[in-house]
């Protein structure tokens, strides 16, 4: 494997280049607006500060070495002033071109005014428009080397055209100031495996809609948007937002997962500085924003990173490494260094340009296999004959130990839906070093179990204790996903058996199950109201459903459940560590009971937890205890508020010296049907 420059040593290279550099251009600041919109002092001109934006020779080495950090920075379109005219500085990678020219609406879009100059082998061209200015929109004509003409978008943009537009828009990122200091502060000192996580996963075209939005689909902004799901996310009790279809993307039936803007928060739902907000606000409330980052695949747009300059210049050019048949995609050719550092450097980009606090990296393992969703002869095998994409391990562990080595609180999360050994180990360990994975098999092992009729859940016990077999192999979250509920798949609420009332009861024991189960938590927008309708990016989610009784008190529920998740440190302190969890009784099949103890780093506020997973009510149940003490009723799913029965329960429990589940101390509790019974000692 190629060694790669640490992230130290080139942030001192790249400052170098900034020193050294042959052309200083000036930029000036602009006027700074707060990113909260609230309480910003105006603003002084700000004086001209000398720094270049122009791409030097140093930069083009360590572009080429793929270890030029903040490389966005100087590619793509920036404002500046060269002797002392203001203007727009381009700058793209088109290796293989025979020509490049800026075309927009500056110059008429006119193929031939402005070409560009190739600075060196690296293939990076680059220009200074005078005429060019923010708010304007431009492409790259490209002229191939069989003479075809390409227009495509920047790979480096800031902003895009709103969908079906495909131009890129100059932006200036300087005018956005940050109100979330104390935040980011505590954020570089999270302790992520001592920590609550406890994420909503949110589409922000189809959470809630606006009559008035931009188009048909009536989107919020970003900035309306934000204020509303902080509100709600805040109340619910989530420690953390998901948010899907950030970078820009053409089409909205991909979720976001298909992208032509890597450097760009699309459109749909305003501007670069709106985005700004929406994370600034996120924060002032004290919750955390994770993005969906998609460095798997992209789409066969003509103005996107497919055969970008005429060839295979960001994807594998042999077909059986660099498309997926499945998808209809291109596959980043990671055997690049630039193609790399293009990843790396976005990655960066969102967590120090807009203090984004993870990344979620979809579909890892199509990454990691050459023979992913590939018949045989379909696909190349590496070097060793094997179907691993030792160019793309590599990258992963790159990838990690920049982002986490530069931000030590930032979360960088897998899903991986393979048994791939040390997705979260650390690269020098020869792990990825990503610090959360998805645990699917449990997600898949939890959903059969409770799509099962009552009846039958006994022959399946062993689905729900499996994962606790492999809980500490990797640092895992929990998930319930969007992928769970489209597609035929039904909701959560549908899927659950029984009539309607059993169908809120049954969730409402498979979300306490999750909760006390180790891992970190998420669950999908609308899951946690009991949505019925499969999600679909086209409407909003069923927000009328809350007017219904069984609705609201399932809320009622899940809210009283995250917050006693976030107030429990029994919950989340030891997730990762085998003395966080204990079963108490993992094999009362025929009853389908589960009764299992998370314990605290102290012994103190230690949680037992008891589910009934049937319609069947047990009086007097007895439960085995791992202390001979007092135990006090924190959550009732019987509770009238819950839609339970209202029946009154003692609120204490002293332990009785009487044998059960192999413990000397137990206590009777009056189980009722798909009853759940958190208890604090």
């Amino acid at each position: 494997m190629k060694k790669t420059t640490s992230a130290k040593k080139t942030k001192t290279n790249v400052s170098a280049a900034k020193k050294r550099t042959s052309e200083q251009v000036k930029t000036a600041a602009a006027p700074k607006k707060s990113a909260s919109g609230k309480g910003a002092p105006a603003a002084k001109e700000a004086p001209v500060q000398e720094f270049s934006v122009f791409v030097t020779e140093l930069d083009q080495y360590l572009f080429g070495q793929g270890v030029h950090y903040d490389i966005y920075r100087k590619m793509g379109a920036h404002k500046a002033v060269k002797d002392g005219q203001e203007g727009v500085y381009f700058a793209v990678w088109a290796p293989h071109a025979e020509a490049v020219h800026v075309i927009g609406s500056f110059n008429g879009w006119n193929e031939e005014s402005h070409p560009m100059t190739k600075l060196g082998p690296v293939g990076i061209y680059d220009l200074f428009i005078p005429e060019a200015k923010v708010g304007d929109m431009y492409k790259y004509l490209i002229t191939a080397q069989d003479g075809r003409k390409l227009y495509k978008a920047d790979p480096f943009a800031n902003q895009a055209e709103f969908r079906p537009g495909t131009a890129s828009i100059i932006a200036d990122l300087s005018d956005i100031t940050w109100t979330d200091d104390e935040w980011m502060k505590k954020q570089e000192e999270f302790k992520q495996d001592e920590s609550p996580i406890a994420i909503y996963e949110v589409h922000p075209g189809s959470w809630m809609k606006h009559p008035h939005g931009p188009d048909e689909a009536g989107f919020y902004n970003y900035r309306l948007f934000a204020d509303r799901c902080a509100e709600y996310v805040k109340k619910m009790g989530y420690t953390h937002v998901e948010l899907m279809g950030i970078a820009e993307h053409p089409f909205d039936g991909s979720w976001g997962y298909q992208v032509t803007g890597y450097y760009a928060p699309t459109s749909r739902y305003g501007t670069p500085q709106d985005f700004a907000y929406m994370v600034n606000r996120f924060h002032e409330n004290g919750i955390g924003v994770i993005l969906d980052w998609v460095p798997a695949h992209f789409p066969r747009d003509a103005h996107g990173l497919a055969d970008f300059d005429g060839v295979a210049e960001y994807e594998y050019a042999d077909p059986r490494k660099g498309e997926h048949p499945e998808w209809g995609t291109k596959v980043f050719d990671f055997s690049k260094s630039e193609v790399k550092n293009f990843l790396i450097g976005n990655a960066l980009y969102w967590i120090e340009d807009f203090h984004v606090d993870g990344l979620r990296v979809d579909a890892v393992a199509s990454i990691l296999y050459l023979d992913y969703g590939r018949r045989d002869g379909e696909w190349v095998p590496n070097e060793f004959g094997g179907n691993k994409n030792l160019e793309a391990i590599e990258f992963f562990k790159h990838l990690n130990s920049v982002v986490r080595g530069k931000h030590h609180g930032v979360m960088m999360i897998a899903e991986e839906s393979t048994a791939w050994p040390g997705v979260t180990a650390k690269p020098e360990d020869d792990g990825l070093g990503f610090s959360q994975k998805w645990n699917m098999g449990w997600m898949h092992d939890f959903l059969d179990y409770m799509k099962l009729d009552p009846y039958f859940r006994k022959f399946n016990h062993n689905k729900m204790t499996f994962a606790m077999t492999y809980a500490y192999a990797e640092k895992y979250i929990l998930v319930l996903s969007h992928d769970e509920v489209v597609h035929l798949k039904c909701s959560m609420i549908n899927k659950m058996p029984g009539i309607y009332e059993d169908k809120f009861a049954n969730l409402k024991c498979g979300y306490s199950f999750m909760v006390g189960h180790p891992g970190k938590k998420l669950l999908f927008m609308g899951q946690d109201f009991g949505q019925f309708q499969e999600w679909s990016e086209e409407r909003e989610l069923d927000w009328y459903l809350l007017a219904e009784e069984k609705h609201q008190q399932l809320q009622n529920y899940v809210m009283d459940l995250m917050h006693l998740y976030q107030g429990s440190k029994a919950l989340y302190e030891l997730d990762n560590d085998p003395k966080g969890f204990e079963w108490i009784n993992a094999d009362d099949a025929d009853r389908s009971i589960f009764s299992f103890v998370r314990h605290s780093k102290d012994g103190k506020n230690n949680l037992l937890f008891v589910i009934n997973f049937t319609p069947m009510a047990r009086p007097d149940y007895r439960v085995g205890l791992p202390e001979d003490t007092k135990y006090t009723l924190v959550l009732n799913s019987d509770d009238a508020k819950y839609g339970g029965s209202g029946k009154k329960q003692p609120l204490t429990y002293k332990a009785e010296e009487s044998e059960c589940d192999g413990k000397d101390f137990s206590f009777a509790y009056d189980l009722p049907p798909y009853g759940v019974a958190v208890f604090r000692y």
